[in-house]
């Protein structure tokens, strides 16, 4: 199942769990993870991108070793709220992340990067840490900002 709804997606996660958010690039995915309660996301490692099926083996390895009940990628929309051109390349993942089993949300993810960004400013990341980390930060904030929608926070 691949929603853009947290209404759907809560529906099927009815038993709660862990979930994984993931931002997804060009060169890299950024990864986060959330507890079972749906309390914080924290961001996880970053994925250096080859060719899918390495990637999906990547994903698929930390969905099983943390006990992942679902998967959140965030769905870039241009600022009126429309897709953008990356909006296909989130789509085609959730599409390709499908048979792995698990409900995926398709997050808005307007502003993450840069919110991300200034937040490791503030916390005098360097340049090179910020470069690395980047994208699981933002990850952790889209994961975040879904976890809320789900447990009720955002309605």
């Amino acid at each position: 199942m691949i929603t853009q709804s947290a209404l759907e997606m809560r529906d099927a996660l009815a038993e709660g769990g862990s979930l994984i958010g993931l931002d997804t690039g060009t060169k890299t995915i950024g990864v986060a993870l959330c507890d079972r309660e749906w309390r914080f996301a924290t961001a996880g490692t970053t994925i250096r991108r080859t060719k899918f099926a390495a990637d999906k083996a990547q994903i698929r390895a930390i969905v099983a070793e943390r006990g992942v009940k679902g998967i959140v990628i965030g769905l870039p929309l241009n600022m009126d709220g429309s897709e953008s051109p990356r909006s296909q390349g989130a789509r085609a993942m959730a599409r390709n992340l499908e048979d792995l089993g698990l409900p995926i949300l398709l997050w808005d993810e307007r502003w993450t990067t840069q919110a991300a960004e200034r937040a490791m400013i503030e916390q005098d990341f360097s340049r090179a840490k910020r470069a690395e980390r980047i994208d699981s930060h933002a990850a952790a904030l889209i994961l975040q900002g879904a976890i809320d929608a789900l447990a009720g926070s955002a309605f």
